[in-house]
């Protein structure tokens, strides 16, 4: 990701470098003000929506508070009723008989106790029946008021009553119609029933049921309601999932309620909540909230098209300002940067044609004290100061060819030495001193490897085999007590390195492993490995020879990466120090190169256990030469 934007980044950059300085100029200027209005105007829309949104939001949660205030004082009112209707005392007293009654007896339950119960009860219009379900045999039916609990023992929320002990329960029917006759006129309604188990004095024995029946639309008043906001309709959701509300609502005209509500999560919250979906590409925001007290979810559905059209309506209007801003500024900053340009102008052309040779130019009348004035000014020194190099310059085309011919000599002196190391070589092999010829071998290869010096960098394996010409060589000093070891993975041997890198680390393994050999042979051991470490080749030449102490060896750390002035210091105190030339400048050499050539994360490091061994880490980026 990081390198993407780099690369972006640099993309970016290239293409307007290519522009124009007028262009660049009038780009500039859109930006130091086209950016600030574009970021305000982006502030100000969101505001903008944002208050839209809250305003739909507080109007949906005032619809949903009134609705709620509703249901409290239905509840209230039911409950009201229903306390009034078991505290009627003729009444109770008539569900409690032990004996059949004759006519003239229930004639006048009928008149005087029932007529009396349904005028003081059905005083509220909102009250559609009261009905008293009981399990007395000898209570006759009176209807519509009294009638016997085997009328309403299949019902589904039956058993749920009586499991309640006495405490009310709220039901939702779609139809209290117990006949189904045609003498029993019921409105083809769902009804709100409230449900109470009555019991005899000993408040133990069943007795019967109580139900208070309200029209749902008089109970969920706003619900039902056709005077409301078109974008937005309540429903109500029973406790079996069953979905109520006005059905002609503009708001289900793309989706039904059922459709809608399955689409939301339902929550046991009695708290506001909040939840923004999507149904067949049209937006929606449902405001919910849990009513316990009769086990329900009021939900009011908001439709959001109409206020999104709003929003994009603002959206096209900033853009379009926006956007007429942007060309009156194009079109100022134009015509202001044309005269400011203009003897800028000269110049490059004035430029162009010493650019194609001809220095003899007549320079632009250029004047000012301002930047531009400035400029040709300087030009014009230039221009001058061409002329005089120019003419310096065929003064040392001479001396130029002069050193050519020095070079060639030494080319020629070169080769001269690379014949007699070779002519060497052949007398002794005739006179049997194969001893010489090997030593003559590597030390001819040495001297090709470095003296031809045509490119920086080369494979590890050529390194690795001036490291043995290297070896071979100093043997003949040490009398054979060298031991060279390899271990280089197959494929580190394209291994990209710097040339003459790894000579110099040897070099200063063989001066001071040998200088303090503490083995019993006086043999030194030179281990050279190599291994590729995710996208780093890690190369490693251990010695053993005496070791570093460890303050000296965190020293030598230091002193690998110390600026030059530093390095200079502490080399002199070190040299005082340890009364030897040994300061690791050979090793700092090779640690810069790579540094330059690869970057601050690579190049050596020194590990070293005194008396033991001594390690150079050298790390290098996996390349291979020729292969990437």
């Amino acid at each position: 990701m990081g390198f993407a934007a780099i690369r972006w980044l640099l993309k970016i950059r290239a293409f307007t470098f290519n522009l124009s300085l007028q262009v660049k100029l009038i780009l500039s200027f859109i930006f130091v003000i086209f950016i600030p209005v574009v970021l305000f105007s982006w502030y100000t829309l969101n505001e903008e929506s944002a208050k839209a949104m809250k305003e739909l939001l507080e109007n949906n949660k005032n619809v949903l508070e009134v609705e709620k205030i509703n249901i409290e004082n239905n509840v209230e009112l039911m409950g009201w009723t229903g306390q009034l209707a078991l505290s009627n005392r003729e009444m109770n007293n008539y569900l409690q008989i032990e004996q059949f009654q004759d006519t003239a007896q229930v004639l006048h339950i009928k008149k005087d106790v029932v007529n009396s119960f349904q005028y003081f009860l059905f005083n509220n219009p909102r009250i559609a029946n009261v009905r008293l379900f009981t399990d007395n045999r000898y209570v006759n039916e009176i209807w519509p008021v009294i009638l016997q609990e085997s009328r309403i023992q299949s019902k589904p929320w039956h058993d749920d009553v009586m499991k309640q002990g006495g405490l009310p329960w709220w039901e939702i029917q779609e139809n209290v119609g117990l006949t189904g006759m045609p003498s029993e006129q019921m409105p083809n309604e769902p009804f709100m029933t409230y449900l109470q188990e009555f019991k005899y004095p000993d408040n133990a024995t069943h007795n019967g049921i109580l139900e208070i029946s309200m029209q749902l639309s008089d109970f969920f008043s706003q619900t039902f309601s056709s005077v409301q906001d078109k974008n937005s309709q309540l429903i109500v959701v029973a406790r079996n999932g069953q979905v109520f509300s006005l059905k002609d609502s503009s708001v289900f005209k793309q989706n039904g309620a059922e459709e809608l509500i399955s689409s939301i999560k339902l929550t046991s919250h009695t708290d506001y909540e909040t939840v923004r979906f999507e149904v067949n590409g049209h937006s929606y925001l449902a405001l919910q909230s849990y009513i316990p007290s009769i086990d329900v979810h009021l939900v009011n559905m908001a439709s959001l098209e109409e206020t999104m059209e709003g929003i994009n309506h603002s959206r096209v209007r900033y853009i379009v300002l926006v956007s007429l801003l942007a060309a009156f500024l194009v079109l100022l900053s134009y015509s202001m940067q044309a005269i400011i340009l203009r003897r800028l102008k000269a110049l490059r052309e004035s430029m162009q044609q010493v650019r194609n040779g001809n220095f003899n130019v007549e320079l632009p009348p250029i004047t000012g004290t301002d930047e531009v004035g400035e400029l040709g000014f300087h030009y014009r020194k230039l221009i001058l100061k061409i002329n005089e190099l120019i003419q310096d310059q065929a003064a040392r085309q001479a001396a130029g060819k002069e050193a050519e011919l020095r070079a060639l000599k030494n080319q020629i002196d070169s080769h001269f030495l690379y014949n007699t190391l070779e002519n060497v070589k052949m007398l002794a092999e005739i006179e049997g001193q194969y001893l010489i010829s090997d030593i003559m071998t590597s030390l001819g290869g040495m001297m090709r490897y470095s003296m031809e010096w045509r490119q920086d960098h080369v494979m590890l394996s050529d390194e690795i085999q001036q490291v043995q010409h290297y070896v071979s060589v100093m043997n003949i000093r040490y009398d054979g007590r060298l031991d060279l070891r390899l271990s280089i993975e197959p494929e580190c041997l394209k291994q990209e390195s710097l040339k003459m890198s790894l000579q110099p680390v040897v070099e200063n393994a063989i001066k001071h492993g040998m200088s303090r050999m503490h083995s019993k042979d006086g043999n030194l051991l030179i281990t050279i490995s190599a291994v590729r470490r995710g996208q780093a080749c890690v190369i490693e030449i251990t010695d053993s020879g005496r070791g570093i102490p460890d303050e000296t060896l965190g020293l030598l750390n230091q002193m690998l990466r110390m600026e030059e002035h530093a390095y200079q210091e502490v080399r002199q105190l070190f040299v005082r120090k340890e009364n030897e030339d040994g300061n690791g400048i050979g090793l700092r050499n090779v640690d810069q190169r790579l540094v330059m050539s690869y970057g601050v994360e690579y190049g050596i490091r020194i590990e070293s256990q005194e008396g033991s061994y001594t390690r150079i880490i050298m790390t290098l980026p996996y390349r291979v030469m020729g292969g990437g």
